[in-house]
């Protein structure tokens, strides 16, 4: 399995990561949502680059040219919330696409320290031998990611799954390579942090992302 890890790159990915983890930036909810688009809009272009492409001959005012233009259909799924926006990013590139969406959370038990995870909508098109891009701007634990994945191929059987998050822990990278197909799976993260706290949020991470966003929930 494919794991890519941009902060391993020298990009101006880079810079977007850092102010959403800067404590002194990443309350400006305008800036945060902004920032999280723009890497969706990064992160969509550098997965391009590893998709199929065919050749087709574009008609201008003074003549023809050949153009290689993107052959595979492509679709989106977003685990929401956090997600919304970050989907918004890959939607600007991929303008195309078809949309799914899977909302997955939490629920913690007495102790509030473990919890299992709970699927209660989806909504997706057929993706049957399609390409399929899962955005999660936060990978922790890779089991919402896992779960969401399972509800998805109630739809069908895609040609490729591309994981795409911002922030995963190491423990959910390699959570992942042990769930998803080897062969046709490829993990694109902007960092890849080493630890997860007792509450299994990423350290050191950014916090809770969809708080951040959207305000805090009750």
């Amino acid at each position: 399995m494919k794991v890519v890890n941009f902060s391993q790159q020298n990009s101006l990915l880079n810079s977007f990561v850092r102010e959403l983890r800067d404590i002194n930036i990443q309350n400006d909810r305008l800036r945060f949502r902004k920032n999280i688009e723009r890497i969706g809009e990064i992160m969509a272009y550098e997965i391009s680059k590893d998709l199929n492409y065919s050749s087709n001959i574009i008609e201008t005012p003074l003549g023809k040219i050949n153009i290689d233009l993107l052959k595979d259909d492509i679709v989106i799924a977003t685990i929401l919330r956090a997600g919304l926006i970050y989907h918004q990013g890959f939607l600007n590139f991929f303008d195309n696409a078809d949309n799914a969406f899977v909302s997955a959370y939490r629920k913690y038990k007495e102790n509030q320290l473990s919890f299992n995870i709970h699927i209660e909508y989806i909504a997706s098109p057929l993706i049957n031998d399609k390409t399929l891009i899962i955005t999660d701007p936060m990978l922790a634990t890779g089991g919402s990611m896992e779960l969401s994945y399972h509800a998805l191929l109630t739809k069908g059987k895609p040609k490729h799954i591309h994981i795409a998050t911002i922030i995963a822990s190491q423990q959910a990278i390699d959570y992942c390579k042990e769930k998803f197909p080897n062969e046709n799976t490829t993990i694109w993260a902007a960092a890849i942090d080493p630890d997860l706290d007792k509450h299994a949020y990423i350290v050191p991470g950014l916090g809770d992302a969809g708080d951040l966003a959207y305000g805090e929930k009750e």
